[in-house]
């Protein structure tokens, strides 16, 4: 999964996520050329209410703000938008109204009024075309419908789904480990489940500040006996396996240490519930089919990772700053970045660290998208309908939906491990990852934040909001984390591509480093590649595959590379556009697919030409370079 491209629910439709939305959201990327290959139904399609409302109704106006906190599941199906398509509450209407009671994220999007009107109005006139949507989805009676084989339903619309885009691999969809996020409501399942109050521990308590645990912690949790935990999670997945789902992201992952008093601590609750989630995963998902959120406690890594093989790496990707700063849309993305990279040296010993979604409008897009580029993790956006920036997700996304993704799981790098790139003012985060013929470093000025300790929380630090310096060598590069790639160390000489100014160099392991200057919010990427010498005597050519300028990790195109002993080189490149090559010898000719292309060579040993990317090969491309 973590080799394609996915779109998310969540900021495009919060809570009022419904069947029309999913599939216009699906055909705007899928007719843009980029298919989305997983597709991950947030949280809102559940059946939820709260202790007040009827006990066989889903909850009536949940749409942001932390009401969904206290609500408990009461059924395990899909609610009622998912289970008759039509919704009595459209996704534009459903955000006016968080706007108008505010309070939560939806609130603190006032300052972006201008952006906010000109979104609404264009989603108003795609719901215009709910109704033609709808007809594809429901019957004449209109309920939903596949086709006329008389499924209903999640299962019916995600029949639909996969007729309409062939490619969709896969579809997961939301839960809370304990249910929903209050949990299990009492009564209303087959299962023995109770309201326990929820008391973080003085440590937490200690800890940040956050809405989820305030309102989990006044509503409690609706706790399914421990010895019941694997009936839970078979009850809800083995359902949604039926419908055609794929897998589960399962969030409020740390709420057992609130209710384990009773339960003989929270190791031993940790281990009912996590042993059971695991055997339902196997069964039902493939084994793999899950991804984990709001996870980062001990419990979980040393006791939950039998069948997790991914999981989020730091705080949710904020638009904006939920308390209010206007500038928290800049300095919240460089928290999110150093979170993510620095947890990853701890979490990633257990799981394949997941950097979250992003939007691709978003003022720091780039920012976030250079990240997701060699982070070696899922790539996936969570754009609202008509808010994509299609140019920059071609720079990440294959046509095919496919995504090159980097052998390791970047970290930072050894020279600013034990810095502070937050808000110390000097520091540069450097992360480094391999690819299959070379290194890259992503240098991100990150500058700007810092925890609180009196409001205890992450806050902007304005003094610190400037341009920073740093430099960056080969050595920098972990090569010797692999034994595909520990040879690459011993190079006598790299190519350093700089992805941003598009200039190539040329280093040794003694060369000075190469220094630069990041403005706020701003990175660069270095793709550095060991030169090979081929050939011999006076013929002998000094040779390095760069990639496709085009993409943001180009040297997660090259796929193979082989040196004959004539002195031709051949390549596989997956993707289309301009390929980059270092020689410092101009080639008699080059091939692409086996014609004949013309090619750009200059001093300096520059080497350019177009690839197309073969549809037959899946995209790749056979280039060889003739020398």
């Amino acid at each position: 999964m973590a080799d394609k491209f996915g779109w998310c629910t969540w900021d495009a439709f919060y809570l009022t996520v419904d069947p029309a939305g999913v599939w216009q959201g699906g055909s705007e990327l899928a007719d843009a050329g980029l298919p989305p290959r997983f597709l991950i139904i947030d949280d809102g399609w559940q059946s939820v209410n709260r202790d007040a409302d009827p006990p066989h109704e889903d909850a009536p106006g949940l749409v942001l703000g932390g009401d969904q906190m206290t609500a408990r599941l009461y059924r395990f199906d899909e609610c009622a938008r998912f289970r008759g398509p039509r919704s009595s509450r459209t996704p534009g209407k459903a955000r006016k109204k968080a706007v108008a009671q505010g309070g939560g994220a939806a609130a603190d999007l006032s300052s972006f009024d201008d952006k906010i009107a000109q979104l609404r109005r264009e989603l108003d006139q795609l719901l215009e075309q709910r109704d033609a949507v709808l007809a594809k989805l429901c019957g004449n009676d209109g309920s939903a419908s596949a086709g006329g084989d008389g499924e209903v339903g999640l299962k019916a619309f995600l029949k639909d789904m996969r007729r309409r885009f062939p490619g969709l691999d896969d579809v997961y969809v939301w839960h809370a480990l304990c249910g929903g996020w209050g949990g299990v409501r009492p009564g209303a399942t087959p299962l023995d489940a109770r309201v326990v109050p929820a008391w973080p521990s003085p440590g937490l308590a200690g800890t940040m500040d956050d809405l989820a645990v305030d309102r989990i912690v006044e509503g409690g949790i609706g706790m399914v006996r421990p010895d019941q935990a694997a009936d839970l999670y078979e009850l809800m997945h083995s359902y949604l396996a039926g419908a055609g789902v794929t897998g589960v992201k399962v969030d409020v992952v740390h709420t057992l240490e609130y209710v384990c008093e009773e339960h003989g601590g929270r190791v031993e609750l940790a281990k009912a519930y996590y042993d059971g989630l695991s055997r339902s995963v196997a069964k039902n998902f493939g084994g793999t089919g899950i991804i984990a959120s709001m996870q980062q406690c001990n419990d979980f890594f040393f006791l939950g990772t039998r069948q997790v093989p991914m999981a989020r790496a730091g705080d949710d990707f904020w638009y904006d700053d939920p308390n209010g700063d206007p500038m928290g849309v800049y300095w919240l993305q460089g928290a999110h970045m150093v979170n993510c990279s620095y947890n990853s040296l701890w979490m990633g010993q257990f799981i394949r660290p997941d950097w979250d979604m992003f939007r691709s409008d978003h003022a720091c897009a780039a920012f976030h998208a250079a990240s997701r580029a060699i982070c070696g993790g899922p790539v996936y956006v969570s754009d609202s309908l008509g808010g994509h920036d299609f140019g920059l997700l071609r720079r990440l996304v294959f046509p095919d939906g496919t995504v090159r993704r980097c052998l390791n799981y970047a970290l930072p790098t050894r020279d600013c491990l034990f810095k502070n790139p937050l808000f110390d003012q000097q520091t540069v985060l450097k992360i480094w990852n391999l690819n299959m013929v070379g290194g890259v470093i992503g240098a991100f000025n990150c500058q700007g934040a810092g925890w609180d300790p009196a409001e205890h929380r992450v806050r902007g630090y304005s003094h610190c909001y400037k341009p920073v310096s740093g430099e960056v060598r080969p050595a920098d590069v972990e090569w010797s984390q692999r034994e595909d790639t520990s040879a690459m160390a011993n190079a006598a000489s790299y190519t350093v591509y700089r992805c941003q100014t598009k200039e190539l160099l040329l280093m040794t392991p003694s060369s000075e480093p190469i220094r630069f200057t990041l403005q706020p919010s701003s990175f660069e990427l270095f793709t550095i590649t060991p030169v090979t010498s081929i050939g011999g005597g006076a013929a002998k050519v000094r040779f390095a595959p760069v990639g496709l300028v085009d993409l943001l990790n180009c040297g997660g195109a090259i796929i193979d590379v082989q040196y004959s002993t004539g002195g031709d080189v051949r390549m596989k490149v997956k993707g289309a556009g301009q390929l980059l090559v270092y020689c410092d010898v101009k080639p008699k000719k080059s091939l692409v697919e086996g014609c004949e292309a013309e090619f750009e060579w200059g001093n300096g040993g520059k080497l350019m030409v177009d690839v197309t990317g073969s549809k037959e090969k899946y995209g790749v491309s056979d280039v060889v370079f003739c020398f």
